[in-house]
Formats: structure tokens, sequence, C-alpha cells
């Protein structure tokens, strides 16, 4: 009997994917903690990205999870805006190109009187968050309805 090799093949491993996005988000919030604690208190991620079974997904966007929503938002209100809506993206060459969803978001927010941006990086949005809050904090005038 004459033994016959079989080879078998074997899939190339996969490089194991990098979150870039998010860990340079992460150290965004590092950052604000000690430059901007009082921003830091109020701003948050909104996780509406990723990848998700579809079960968890239809759960998700039946309790409001909606696609094009801004990863950050900062509800401090500076410059005549209301808050800020930063659309994270990692430093190039790793960042993602803006989703036509995530422009229509950053569009409709903004009409509602929010500054609202796209961000590539880390050092971008540090910026950003700097100069927004040194503006001077916007006055809501406060109507005489009864108060």
């Amino acid at each position: 009997m004459v033994a016959t090799a079989v080879k078998r093949r074997v899939a190339p491993r996969r490089r194991p994917s990098v979150d870039y996005e998010g860990m340079e988000q992460a150290a965004l919030f590092n950052w604000l903690r000690w430059r901007h604690p009082e921003a830091w208190e109020l701003a948050y991620h909104i996780p509406n990205g990723g990848h998700r079974l579809k079960a968890v997904a239809a759960k998700l966007k039946a309790q409001g999870v909606k696609a094009g929503v801004s990863d950050i938002k900062l509800p401090m209100a500076r410059g005549g805006y209301f808050g800020l809506y930063i659309e994270f993206k990692a430093s190039p060459p790793h960042d993602a190109s803006v989703s036509d969803s995530q422009r229509a978001f950053l569009q409709k927010v903004e009409q509602e009187g929010y500054l609202a941006m796209v961000c590539r990086g880390l050092d971008e949005a540090r910026k950003a968050i700097d100069v927004y809050m040194a503006w001077p904090r916007t006055e809501v005038a406060r109507g005489s309805s009864g108060q």
C-alpha cells in the first residue's frame, strides 16, 4: 500500500485589526480629563459604530441608535453655539472617509445651533476643543414664561 501525501490548505492568518480610531479617541478623553476637567465631566462618546450581530443591531436600532450620529458630544455652550459635535476619524493614513449619513448629521445639528466638525486624529481634535473652550460661554436668553 502506498501512502499518498495529502496537502492541507491552510488559510493565511489575518493580521489582527487595529482600532486606531478607538485608541486615539481614548487618548483624547484622557487628555480632556486633565486639560479641561469641566468639559471631561460632560463630554461623551456616542457608540453608534461598529459591527454587530444582526439581532443586536436590530435591538439597538429599536432603542434609537441611528447611522451617521457623530462620535463625540460636548454639551457645553460656547461662542454662540449650544454645544460641540465631533465626528472623530483616526489620523492619516489610518483615517476613514466621512459617510453621507455622517455628513448629513453634521449639517443637521449645525442648523440646530451646534458647532459640528470632522477631526482627523488626536492633535486636530485637541486643537478644536482648546479653541472651542476658549470662547466665551453662550448666554441663554430666558423668556418670561412664568419662571
